[in-house]
């Protein structure tokens, strides 16, 4: 039993000081891209917002760890069709489907309920990653008989849904493709991902190079979601993106956009609503 707790509270340290970690260096990084010195940044209000951000994504990493292992599980998905497109929900590197828990469970909540998960691996390169995708499409799009789909990606997964409807023929197949926490033009932490999928995302990369020269196809309706303290993809900025609707929310860490609020009431306004919108950003809101 005591070796139990030991490797339980071995295991909450490092997470906690993964959490702290990649949170420094996105100070370090932002207190570079504006020319300050860290002591002049981290006044009484920021110091707060510091020890509110590092909370909440530790709370988001200590959850999504947990449950990691129902990730594996052989669980029902997709129910009765309510006459609304079919979900697809594609997750992070490192991560599985189960990180989709809280915000499916919302879905069900607002009667969204035929909602689709898939488990992509991190071994894998992002075309054949693009390639499970793109079989689950046209699987989903021959038993309903419809033509379109919705998708939904966080990190990595936003960055295959971008692949999949820009470069490898999904526009005609994915009517709204939103995006979360999107490393789009790269992130800096990319060269410890130790992954050939991880290497995708270096900011210089061939492939994020090439995927950011194509345009957006106009036959999908894309948004674009992102925290302005997102302490994976880092410089934060590298989330936005031009040409489509951004929302820049405020006071979140990497995972702790799965799991907030705010980003789930951006996601359900944007599939009920029923036209393409300007591609307009938003002011950032505070998570």
């Amino acid at each position: 039993m005591d070796l139990l707790i030991n490797i339980i509270e071995l295991a909450l340290l490092l997470v906690f000081g993964f959490t702290v970690t990649t949170f420094t260096i996105a100070l370090y990084e932002w207190a570079n891209s504006i020319g300050r010195p860290i002591r002049q940044i981290l006044g009484i209000a920021n110091l707060w917002l510091a020890l509110r951000l590092i909370i909440s994504e530790y709370l988001a990493l200590i959850i999504t760890l947990l449950l990691y292992p129902f990730g594996f599980l052989n669980l029902p998905e997709g129910q009765t069709p309510e006459g609304k497109k079919p979900v697809i929900l594609l997750h992070g590197l490192f991560l599985n489907r189960a990180c989709w828990f809280a915000m499916k469970l919302r879905f069900r909540l607002h009667g969204i309920s035929d909602l689709h998960t898939l488990n992509l691996s991190p071994l894998k390169d992002v075309e054949s990653v693009t390639e499970i995708v793109a079989r689950k499409v046209d699987s989903l799009r021959h038993e309903r008989g419809i033509e379109k789909v919705n998708i939904i990606g966080h990190s990595m997964g936003a960055i295959v849904a971008r692949n999949y409807t820009q470069i490898r023929g999904g526009a005609r197949k994915v009517e709204k493709c939103i995006l979360i926490g999107a490393p789009n033009q790269g992130s800096k932490l990319a060269p410890f991902a130790l992954t050939t999928l991880g290497e995708t995302l270096l900011p210089a990369s061939d492939f994020l190079s090439n995927l950011n020269k194509q345009g957006f196809p106009q036959t999908v309706d894309y948004l674009n979601i992102y925290s302005r303290h997102d302490n994976m993809v880092i410089p934060a900025t590298s989330s936005s993106l031009t040409d489509i609707r951004n929302i820049e929310l405020t006071g979140l860490g990497h995972n702790s956009l799965l799991y907030n609020g705010k980003t789930f009431r951006e996601v359900i306004i944007f599939l009920n609503s029923a036209d393409h919108e300007n591609a307009q950003d938003q002011q950032p809101q505070e998570g």
